[in-house]
């Protein structure tokens, strides 16, 4: 899928995962601690809406975007 003339890359997974762990696995996270503070931070969005449970599901198919003041990233759940 593109958006503008960027391709967003797909990270597959395999099945379920939780969001923290789906951060940390696709390279936007550092650390598990890491991942906690940007969901808390309101920097990451599932789908386009601010998610802030560290446990939501992921299942494929979702856009996760994280945004910081120095880093933008979106990938598609795969």
């Amino acid at each position: 899928m593109e958006i503008g003339s960027h391709e967003i890359p797909i990270v597959p997974v395999g099945g379920m995962i939780r969001l923290g762990q789906f951060l940390k696995f696709a390279g936007l996270a550092e650390s598990g601690a890491h991942a906690t503070e940007l969901i808390t931070s309101g920097d990451v969005e599932v789908d386009g809406e601010i998610e802030t449970q560290r446990g939501r599901q992921l299942h494929g198919g979702e856009l996760v975007t994280v945004t910081t003041e120095t880093f933008e990233q979106t990938v598609r759940v795969g």
